[in-house]
């Protein structure tokens, strides 16, 4: 029972983990970037508020908000985010984002965070060991990281498709297996009592005794090349590693940082999870992934008071945040190999709403952000028309989104995978790197 346990039930084998490494690393790709910080404003931001102002449509299009000049002439953001708009020469802001696929929340980010459609219809559908696996699963599988280190970590929720309801899809390992989900890191790293200690010995547990226990465990194994499968290995491996491994728990050590850079990122779940994201990257996780919201209707799904709670609230938070965070890995020479991702699943609707000045789900044109790992600064990419409904200039999809998020850590968008029962997948088929974006 101790031997079998596990076998068949969570992934991929050994092999075609050795199989999709040898392919990316006999591809013609170099990688611009070692690791990928996404930051996933869950819900849908309003592109018309933040990053595609058109101040010269009429008032029920425009909004309350005044556009402000950056630090990449020619673009202009919203007057509430201007400490990210200082940040401007460093990225990439993408203007003619679309999909087709259906506009509730778990199809939307689904899509946007895989480039896959699950043709989901407009009801609640959670995550389900069919999907296609997250980013950070895929980096973390094609480009391993050094032993004692997490490889892919999400935070500071497991994000619910609506209160009470199902886990959303696009974060976790998929057909690739459950050992290829990420850490999850479900703590507000904001509060004084913050600490991670399943990731340290107990108190009557030595490091001699662990040893012990992982040399029994290994007795207990038979050799490799009897077991179809290696992923129970590995979760005990990996295990072992967390619990010896100096770096990692130190990044989770957030009081460590001065008071001045902690209250920069902001003091708050999500400003505290993104400087959390850095010391991750820098420990050498491969990937972080922040999902902004407890369920998709908690935070940037403004429906009603979009104004009022992008003012007072989200921009504010965000707009600490993330300029923290691109000037933070500037200053320690690693945004230069960090691509960082803020993205939604869609945008708003161009036309306010009469419920209390809200805005609703559009998918056909939004707005996002790259930055560092190979991604032009200063640019901006695309356009839409003058109310933001729809794509004017080089309409992006999802899918080339990730497919050039891939790009840059090195990772071909046509490399094929194979799940627990060896059937081959390709990763993105239908995405296109979009070079133009790569410095």
């Amino acid at each position: 029972m101790l031997q079998v346990g596990g076998i068949g039930a969570f992934g991929l084998t050994l092999p075609g983990m050795l199989r999709a490494q040898q392919h990316a690393a006999q591809s013609d790709l170099q990688a611009t970037a070692d690791a990928c910080i996404l930051i996933f404003l869950n819900g849908g931001p309003s592109h018309l508020d933040m990053w595609d102002m058109k101040p010269a449509a009429p008032a029920e299009i425009r909004g309350e908000f005044r556009p402000i000049a950056t630090s990449a002439p020619g673009i202009q953001m919203s007057e509430h985010l201007p400490r990210l708009a200082r940040q401007v020469h460093r990225c990439t802001i993408v203007r003619s984002v679309h999909h087709s696929v259906n506009n509730a929340h778990a199809a939307g980010v689904y899509t946007a965070l895989t480039g896959h459609d699950r043709g989901d219809a407009n009801i609640a559908i959670g995550a389900a060991p069919h999907d296609y696996p997250a980013i950070g699963a895929v980096a973390g599988l094609v480009r391993p990281v050094a032993s004692g280190t997490v490889p892919y970590v999400a935070l500071p929720y497991i994000t619910k498709e609506g209160a009470g309801g199902p886990p959303q899809p696009g974060f976790f390992g998929g057909w690739l297996g459950r050992n290829h989900d990420p850490l999850f890191v479900l703590r507000d790293p904001n509060r004084p009592e913050f600490a991670m200690p399943e990731l340290s010995l107990g108190g009557d547990v030595t490091a001699q005794r662990l040893g012990q226990r992982r040399s029994l465990a290994a007795s207990l194994s038979p050799a490799p090349r009897t077991r179809p499968l290696q992923d129970l290995d590995a979760f005990q491996a990996r295990a072992f590693d967390l619990l010896t491994s100096t770096a990692t728990q130190q990044a989770f050590q957030i009081d460590r940082e001065p008071d001045r850079l902690r209250d920069s990122y902001g003091r708050n779940i999500y400003g505290q999870s993104t400087l959390l994201a850095r010391r991750l990257i820098e420990a050498g996780t491969r990937a972080v992934c922040l999902s902004w919201a407890p369920d998709a209707n908690a935070t940037w799904d403004t429906h009603g008071n979009n104004f009022t709670k992008l003012k007072n609230e989200l921009l504010p938070q965000l707009d600490r945040a993330v300029a923290s965070l691109l000037g933070d890995l500037a200053a320690r020479g690693m945004l230069e190999r960090t691509v960082v991702a803020v993205m939604g699943e869609f945008g708003r609707t161009p036309k306010i709403n009469g419920n209390g000045a809200g805005r609703d789900h559009w998918n056909f044109c939004y707005s996002l952000l790259l930055a560092g790992g190979g991604v032009k600064g200063g640019y901006l990419h695309g356009a839409s028309d003058r109310i933001g409904a729809f794509p004017s200039l080089n309409p992006v999809l999802p899918a080339d989104i990730v497919a050039t998020i891939y790009r840059c850590l090195g990772i071909p968008a046509d490399l094929e995978l194979r799940d627990r029962l060896n059937r081959p997948y390709t990763l993105v088929p239908w995405g296109n790197v979009v070079g133009e974006m790569l410095a």
